[in-house]
């Protein structure tokens, strides 16, 4: 039996990216010294996320956009050393700016992705990716996405038929902005956070690590609450609203196939019949 262990973190972070990168390099070295092999950094935990969501609200500059190729994330790739690490930036290509999460090792980048699905007004500050595709680490096979990306089963489920045995959503989720609630034990926002992350991780049956800012930046209080799911959609490890970081161990190989031998939602899969309109619905 070859057991993983894995992490995923929930932590604040802001604009001032050396501070950022030593938030990581801590979180990086503890990981470390607890037999972390995997570790999952939130969404623009390099440089920190927008100040609202709000179309109305005026935007400020917004994190420094980084190359994949530039200095700082070769920067990460050192932290990381024979770890394997996922962390979120904002990426610069061009004349555009990408909200990406990246995934490196002490070898370099292994993989980067570029959100797809932008809420609200992130459109203003980010162009938008256009794929999901899963990749190999030395860790297993991953597939990586940002925050709102896990509201689309499509999502993850592109990944999971890439052969991912991992899926990392990294979030800068924030709470309700209506009818917020004292505690964020009980935000709406934050149950709708756990529902995805448990869904996608049933429904595809591969592991989930889901991570998260944390605490507060500009109008946005952030829900925490990091985790690992295994492939039943059970909850091996939670941070809970606070910062933290959920730390499990699993054999992934094993329990992917203990919960596909049966139920195999995968290769049980009907394509012919999901004769679905492409069009987007409007209200």
């Amino acid at each position: 039996m070859t057991t993983l262990r894995m992490a995923a973190v929930a932590a604040e972070f802001g604009r001032d990216l050396e501070e950022d990168f030593q938030i990581a390099e801590r979180l990086i070295k503890e990981a470390r010294e607890e037999g972390v092999r995997l570790l999952a950094l939130p969404e623009a935990c390099l440089g920190g996320y927008l100040l609202s969501l709000d179309d109305s609200a005026e935007l400020d500059a917004g994190p420094p956009a980084l190359a994949l190729d530039g200095p700082e994330i070769r920067r990460l790739a050192s932290l990381a050393g024979e770890m394997t690490v996922v962390a979120g930036y904002c990426e610069a290509a061009g004349d555009d700016r990408y909200n990406s999460v990246v995934c490196v090792t002490g070898d370099g980048v292994l993989g980067n992705h570029r959100k797809v699905h932008q809420p609200l007004s992130e459109d203003a500050s980010y162009a938008s990716g256009d794929r999901f595709h899963a990749f190999d680490t030395p860790v297993g096979r991953i597939g990586m996405m940002i925050c709102y990306d896990k509201a689309f089963p499509e999502s993850a489920r592109a990944l999971a038929l890439d052969g991912a045995e991992i899926g990392i959503c990294v979030s800068a989720w924030p709470g309700s902005r209506t009818n917020a609630t004292a505690d964020l034990v009980d935000d709406r926002w934050k149950r709708r956070f756990d529902l995805f992350d448990r869904a996608r991780a049933l429904e595809n049956q591969i592991v989930w690590l889901s991570a998260n800012q944390a605490g507060t930046f500009g109008s946005l209080r952030f829900v925490g609450s990091a985790k690992v799911v295994d492939p039943g959609g059970e909850i091996l490890a939670d941070t809970g609203v606070a910062a933290g970081v959920a730390v499990a161990e699993l054999d992934v190989a094993q329990a992917l196939e203990t919960a596909r031998r049966s139920m195999g939602h995968l290769r049980d899969r009907r394509p012919e019949t999901y004769d679905v309109p492409t069009g987007a619905l409007t209200a």
